[in-house]
């Protein structure tokens, strides 16, 4: 082996993970909504896109979903599993995607 070889390596090794230790992970509260509205939060079948939406539009729409205020399949029993501080986090997440 060359001796200048392996510093090159562990270079190459942290530019190939670079991309996702960029980007903001999502908080904990945040990885539930990843199966329906996408990675990104960017929609799907059925499922809003929520990546970028206002963030005070995103805790107004996911309150009204806990208080059974919102018609939705399934998201008023997904909202009422979250507190408060909990939504909070998700649409700081969500809204800060563009």
């Amino acid at each position: 082996m060359r001796p200048h070889a392996l510093p090159g390596s562990v270079l190459a090794l942290m530019l190939a993970t670079l991309p996702m230790t960029a980007v903001a992970q999502a908080p904990l509260a945040a990885e539930g909504c990843l199966g329906c509205h996408g990675p990104d939060g960017k929609g799907g079948p059925g499922a809003a896109a929520i990546a970028g939406r206002d963030r005070a539009e995103l805790v107004a729409t996911m309150l009204a979903f806990r208080a059974n205020e919102r018609p939705g399949t399934i998201m008023g029993r997904i909202a009422r599993g979250y507190t408060e501080a909990e939504i909070a986090a998700v649409a700081d997440h969500f809204s800060r995607i563009r």
